[in-house]
């Protein structure tokens, strides 16, 4: 497998486009420092963001894999492109000539698919635990490494996610048809949840209904952070609202995001086998 994966990042190193991609999806993960950085000073208005919070421990975990989440759009394009150069470049049936079986193929890119949400996780917790140490307001280690289930959901939403674009990488064979359909994908579901919310259900039961759907169970492995901090539940306090929700990461919404990985790998692998390369 070791021989698999070396292959896979010695073709993305190679591809310039990949290359400087991949630095920028990492430089990116680092950008969440410069958050800390923001100040205002005017008059008396003086205002830094890293004292609201959002570095503490243990909510840092919460914010930082919510926010750079977003970010995962920069290897999707690695991902597809990925797939596409190997049928543009006649790569694949190289490959395939020189003894690679096609079960093989996809396990190699599945591996890379595993690498880069590993290397991703594993980046998110330094950047996370070097901000924490320096701008959090508890130190305390049973603090600190509480609500790690974060950076769990965080790994199994980007391998779901760069999962379902090795699938549509495969499908379509054109890296921006397959991007275009990744876009239309994320519109359809959103009309689903629209139609069924006007027509059949109210708001929760469509929102239970459209967490089998892959994006919005994606999507939901991570709730939005913002009103947990403490000056936005005070002026939702003032105005007479209540913020009534339950943040954690819930084990079935992770067991719908894996079945939708293994479901995306196997398409990917019976797609390829049905082919006549």
């Amino acid at each position: 497998m070791l021989r698999l994966l070396q292959i896979e990042f010695i073709k993305l190193w190679n591809n310039r486009v990949s290359k400087i991609l991949i630095i920028a999806y990492f430089v990116l993960l680092t950008s969440i420092a410069l958050v800390a950085a923001i100040k205002f000073d005017i008059g008396p208005i003086k205002f830094h963001l890293a004292d609201q919070g959002i570095f503490n421990f243990p909510y840092i975990w919460h914010f930082n894999t919510f926010i750079t989440a977003f970010f995962k759009l920069f290897l999707a394009i690695v991902i597809v492109s990925m797939m596409a150069n190997e049928y543009s470049n006649k790569t694949i049936k190289q490959n395939l000539i020189d003894g690679l079986s096609k079960k093989e193929f996809i396990l190699s890119k599945f591996l890379t698919v595993i690498s880069f949400s590993i290397l991703s996780t594993l980046f998110v917790f330094v950047v996370s635990l070097i901000l924490g140490l320096i701008y959090s307001d508890y130190n305390e280690p049973g603090i600190i490494f509480s609500d790690l289930e974060f950076l769990l959901a965080f790994f199994v939403k980007l391998m779901g996610f760069f999962s379902f674009c090795l699938f549509l990488g495969i499908l379509v064979k054109r890296s921006a048809f397959a991007l275009g359909f990744l876009i239309l994908w994320q519109v359809f579901e959103g009309f689903v949840r629209g139609m069924i919310r006007w027509k059949f259900f109210d708001g929760d039961t469509t929102d239970i209904v459209m967490g089998f759907f892959p994006l919005n169970a994606m999507w939901k492995l991570i709730d939005e952070p913002f009103s947990r901090l403490g000056a936005v539940q005070s002026v939702a306090d003032q105005i007479g609202e209540k913020f009534e929700l339950d943040y954690g990461v819930q084990w079935y919404e992770i067991l719908i995001v894996l079945g939708w990985t293994a479901i995306f790998i196997y398409g990917s692998y019976a797609l390829l086998k049905k082919r006549d390369l």
